[in-house]
Parts: structure tokens; sequence; C-alpha cells
């Protein structure tokens, strides 16, 4: 009798399985935004994502993020600026959590300041409003 066979929980008792999983969105996650920046993303009047701006019809405080991941991939930075200022700073943090969610599964977690999370939550959500709030009243939202 197999290993395998005698594990009911077959493939997902494998010891490598989170590794493989955490590799695997990686890779799915490069070529997501290379996918992006070289195909191009629909655009037009009727191409709407966001929730909040179908709702309301005003651009959200992330309004404009995925146009500047696609401009990021395609290597057009001040494209990517025009779109949303804190687009390299969000493609950093991704891969930054990706880096330490690896750190994870190779049993060396981060160790990271009490606390220090919530701060940066915080701290990026005040920078995201006040951001848009400058956007909204100077009319340079990205429609």
């Amino acid at each position: 009798m197999s290993v395998a066979a005698a594990d009911p929980r077959g493939f997902l008792a494998h010891p490598r399985l989170p590794l493989l999983l955490w590799l695997g969105a990686g890779v799915t996650a490069v070529a997501l935004f290379v996918a992006a920046g070289l195909v191009g993303l629909p655009e037009g009047p009727g191409f709407i994502v966001c929730a909040f701006r179908r709702l309301t019809g005003i651009p959200c405080p992330g309004c404009g993020l995925t146009r500047a991941m696609a401009a990021l991939a395609r290597g057009e930075l001040l494209l990517a600026l025009h779109f949303h200022p804190f687009a390299p700073l969000v493609l950093a943090e991704a891969g930054a959590l990706w880096a330490g969610i690896g750190a994870s599964v190779l049993g060396r977690p981060l160790q990271l300041p009490p606390r220090f999370l919530e701060r940066v939550v915080v701290w990026q959500t005040a920078a995201f409003v006040a951001l848009w709030l400058g956007r909204l009243a100077t009319g340079t939202l990205p429609w």
C-alpha cells in the first residue's frame, strides 16, 4: 500500500504544498501583470470596473490603479503616475507581501514591530483619501 493511499488527504498532505501554492500565486500574479501591460485593458465610457464609480459617478480613491499597473507593466512610469501616483508604492507593497508570505511558508516569518501593519493600513488609507480629495478638488481624477 502506498503512502498516498494510506492518507485520505492525498496530495493535500504533501509537505511542499504551501510552497508550491505560494510560488504558483507569484507566477500567476506576474503573468497577469505582464499580460495587462502587453494586451492592454478595455477602455471607453461603457467600461467601468469600479463599483463606487458606478454608484456615484465619481472615481474612488483607488480609481486609476488598474490602468497604472498596466502602464507600469509596459515600463511607462510617467503614465502610471498620471493614472495613480501611488501605483509604484502599491506594486512594491504587493511584492513585499508576497515575499513575507514566502518567508513564513519557508519557516522564517518576518519579525515586524507590534501593530506595524495596522499603522501602515491607517496611514495608507489616510494618504489615499487625502490624494483623492486633492484630485477631486482640482479636477485631476482619472476618468
